[in-house]
């Protein structure tokens, strides 16, 4: 399995400026070669070949007073930025010709130099390396000091240095990770996920909804207002941007934190996790759009695949349409309507329900049923149209003989 690995990067002053400048060429070289392939486009040319398209704005660009400054860079930074421009090309043209499922993806834009944040990749070829005092050596830019928060679990086969809008500096590492099986547990659950509680499991624990953006807001709003009253293209509005951004950095970091260790805590004491395959887009459409971004369920549930898929533990997601909420966990009735003001309810059978908790059981139930299905089939039949003496449309009921 590929895992990227994330440490924080502390460049010098002339670090900052060579980084600046690379940052700056990428996006140069990849809006050049955008724009090429785009006046070919117009101009009712073929489509402008990968290496073709290398040796224009790169090789020959290089040679001419407008491109010189090229060459300051590593010819690696560049070369990624092309391949970053085919990539986006290839995944476009999929898109259209319906050999990429998913939601379609537009054509290529360029790049903004306003974009307050920026990246550029070394790969392997690029010579970059970790020294022994455990900086990492960069071509033309010099041994940056790394805080190693944890070791690299295999020698990485690129790095992405990346600027952020807060003004810190990463380095993303790419690996070749070996799964660790975890040892296996008896217990399995359900997930439901909402907003008054981030998670209810189906065993009835509660995780409240720690609301990062609500609790930052105040502090957000002060950052924002302090930005609006200073003057474009002033230092102090530079400053203010930085403020603004650090705040969010905050709640984004926050809400990645919560997430990795309740999804860690869930991996390690269940051996099957099953949770509803929420449609988080169609969700952040309505009036709860603000609550539903900042409870993070996507992210959380990324986390808690990929995890299971390297600790050795069963993950999967249950049909959305599925009537979690509606249906007894007990006798199985499904009640006719459940409006969300709802919390608890008693089926007819008798038995008394906490809305969430019955929610985690049955999608738990259902996890399960899906996964023991050892034919591999729907665990429900699918919908078969009746004889008509099964449907009751006769007026006499069909004869029987006593055998």
């Amino acid at each position: 399995m590929r895992l990227r690995y994330r440490y924080r990067l502390y460049p010098d002053a002339a670090q900052r400026e060579a980084l600046a400048r690379a940052f700056g060429c990428a996006r140069v070289v990849f809006n050049d070669g955008l724009r090429a392939r785009q006046t070919a486009y117009e101009a009712g040319l073929p489509y402008v070949s990968d290496g073709e398209l290398s040796k224009r704005v790169i090789t020959e660009a290089k040679k001419t007073p407008q491109r010189s400054w090229l060459g300051e860079v590593s010819a690696a930074v560049l070369q990624q930025a092309l391949a970053d421009l085919n990539a986006a090309y290839r995944a476009f043209f999929a898109s259209i010709t319906g050999r990429r499922k998913g939601p379609k993806v537009a054509a290529p834009r360029f790049r903004s130099k306003k974009d307050r944040r920026q990246a550029i990749r070394f790969t392997r070829n690029a010579r970059f390396s970790v020294t022994a005092g455990g900086r990492l050596r960069l071509p033309k830019i010099g041994e940056v000091p790394v805080r190693w928060s944890r070791t690299l679990p295999s020698e990485p086969s690129s790095v992405t240095v990346i600027k952020d809008a807060a003004g810190r500096y990463f380095a993303s590492f790419v690996v070749e990770t070996t799964d660790e099986p975890l040892p296996q547990v008896a217990a399995e659950v359900g997930i439901d996920l909402g907003l008054t509680h981030f998670a209810v499991t189906s065993d009835g624990s509660k995780v409240d909804n720690p609301r990062f953006l609500r609790r930052a807001e105040r502090r957000l709003r002060k950052a924002q207002q302090a930005l609006s009253r200073t003057v474009k293209g002033s230092n102090n509005r530079a400053k203010a941007v930085v403020k603004v951004a650090r705040a969010h950095a905050r709640v984004a970091d926050a809400r990645r934190d919560f997430a990795h260790k309740l999804s860690a805590a869930l991996i390690r004491d269940n051996q099957a996790i099953y949770v509803e395959n929420l449609s988080v887009r169609g969700l952040a459409r309505t009036k709860l759009a603000k609550s539903v971004h900042d409870a993070g369920w996507s992210q959380f549930v990324g986390m808690l695949e990929y995890k299971a898929a390297r600790y050795g533990r069963t993950f999967a997601k249950i049909d959305r349409w599925f009537p979690s909420s509606k249906r007894c966990s007990a006798c199985g009735a499904l009640a006719d309507k459940m409006p969300l003001n709802v919390r608890s309810w008693t089926c007819p059978c008798g038995a008394a329900h906490d809305r969430d908790v019955n929610a985690a059981i049955n999608i738990l139930a259902a996890g399960r049923a899906d996964r023991l299905n050892a034919c591999g089939g729907t665990v429900r039949p699918p919908l078969a149209v009746a004889r008509p003496g099964e449907a009751g449309t006769h007026s006499k009921p069909p004869a029987f003989s006593a055998a």
